[in-house]
């Protein structure tokens, strides 16, 4: 299983979540390999072109429909080159800030307003969920705000820590436990509704903020011209996975809602999912760095 990330994220940590559970239903070891760069193209290209087999997999997230309308010259078509298997679960991202960005989001943009350009946020990279999050809340605000881009969630939130940059967005499986032991403030959640686990966090609408809704799921995909019989096994085991009463408490307790849909579910979820990334890129102005 390739993740496009570096270790410490919230896609490497569902995928290390899920490999055991593969490995005891179906009785082969999965193994997450790290291979990230170029903002999870190295890994999807890598799955892309892999052998059909079931045995080299992606475990990825909502950049790869990102990517689709930000990358003028990928090397694979998220569309076409891929064999979906199921998402196995979502989570929403939050604005989370340094203590310098101010307590709420409403200081935040007082701040970005009164000194246009002093201020600055991380990503995990370009082109992943929290830089596009990012652009689309500069978009709703007219806030000029610098995008400084990282290697990765932990890199960056160990950025906003440090107070290297003012605030970030991060999903909530990576930004729970710093949020927790009060290294980071988190100041609203891009998500229709509040978090069960941070209930005193207001949604991004209720900060001020409209239209800035952006969801992340965590998805198992599998080469293109891989057997229908070999999705079916995959997908059976995802989606077992993700019901599993320890298991399912597990995300829960992560910050992440299961999911474990059909092949088909997430087919069709995934060319929503490019038509609205390329729609929030459009509206947002968002570009690959």
């Amino acid at each position: 299983m390739l993740v496009g990330f570096p270790p410490g994220g919230g896609t490497d940590i569902l995928a290390r979540v899920l490999a055991p559970r593969l490995s005891d239903y179906l009785g082969q070891p999965f193994v997450v390999e790290n291979r990230p760069g170029a903002t999870t193209n190295i890994a999807s290209d890598l799955v892309a072109k892999s052998a059909p087999d079931g045995y080299t997999l992606l475990f990825t997230t909502s950049s790869l429909a990102i990517n689709a309308s930000l990358y003028k010259n990928l090397t694979y078509d998220a569309l076409r080159d891929f064999a979906p298997v199921s998402v196995f679960a979502e989570s929403p991202n939050l604005l989370v800030a340094h203590a310098s960005a101010g307590a709420n989001v409403k200081e935040l943009l007082a701040q970005a307003k009164a000194k246009p350009g002093a201020m600055n946020y991380s990503s995990a990279g370009s082109g992943t969920s929290q830089h596009l999050a990012g652009e689309l809340f500069k978009a709703r605000t007219g806030a000029s705000i610098a995008h400084i881009p990282y290697k990765g969630t932990a890199a960056s939130l160990t950025a906003v820590i440090a107070g290297e940059v003012h605030f970030s967005f991060a999903n909530v499986p990576a930004i729970l436990g710093h949020v927790r032991n009060g290294r980071i403030r988190a100041l609203a959640v891009l998500a229709p509704k509040r978090s069960e686990l941070m209930p005193e966090v207001p949604t991004m609408q209720e900060a001020g903020v409209s239209d800035v809704v952006v969801p992340v799921w965590y998805a198992l995909l599998a080469p293109a011209a891989t057997p229908r019989e070999i999705v079916k096994a995959l997908n059976d085991a995802t989606v077992r996975a993700a019901r599993a009463p320890d298991l399912k408490q597990k995300l829960v307790e992560q910050g992440a809602d299961p999911v474990g849909n059909t092949p088909d579910e997430f087919a069709k979820l995934l060319r929503e999912e490019v038509a609205k990334w390329a729609e929030i890129v459009k509206i947002s102005g968002a570009k690959a760095e």
